[in-house]
């Protein structure tokens, strides 16, 4: 895939997306880590325009956003762990849906598994950065679904619905 003008663009408006929609729950405590409102704008990105768009959108929304908004922190790294799993969200989103051509629900569901795996991986490895003993994965990935369970079922329930309606919206 080229990373053409259409794409850049629409690859650039999603990173927009990213960075806006957060700052909607700046007022509801923790909203950004159970609402995961970040996520859906880099899902979108690898649905609808491909696995290297998702990357990109992935990897750039949580620094930009932090160095714009000081949200997620830098420091603890939340930007950079934010960073690394929305990199996989898009890669795999793209990868499941427009490559592989899985069912979009199938699809949202292995990335979700994928990115907040990979998210508890990260978490892990910065334990000793901290001065904190390890904990198991099983742990440590469990407390990330739990935590963000209303974000992670707003998504299953949201990528999709855009999905199916947006050749509707396009007549």
């Amino acid at each position: 895939m080229k990373f053409s003008t259409g794409v850049l663009v629409k690859t650039a408006m999603l990173i927009a997306l990213g960075i806006a929609l957060p700052l909607t729950l700046h007022g509801v405590p923790s909203g950004g880590r159970i609402f995961l409102p970040m996520h859906l704008p880099v899902l979108l990105a690898g649905v609808f325009v491909g696995p290297l768009s998702g990357l990109v959108a992935g990897a750039i929304t949580p620094l930009l956003s932090s160095l714009l908004t000081g949200m997620p922190p830098m420091v603890p790294p939340i930007a950079i762990q934010m960073s690394v799993e929305l990199a996989l969200f898009g890669v795999i989103s793209g990868l499941m849906y427009r490559v592989y051509k899985q069912h979009i629900l199938l699809s949202i569901a292995v990335t979700l598994l994928g990115g907040r795996l990979a998210f508890s991986l990260i978490t892990l490895a910065l334990f000793p950065l901290f001065g904190l003993n390890p904990v198991p994965l099983s742990i440590v990935f469990g407390a990330s679904l739990l935590m963000a369970l209303p974000g992670l079922l707003l998504q299953l329930i949201l990528i999709p619905a855009a999905v199916v309606l947006a050749p509707k919206l396009r007549k």
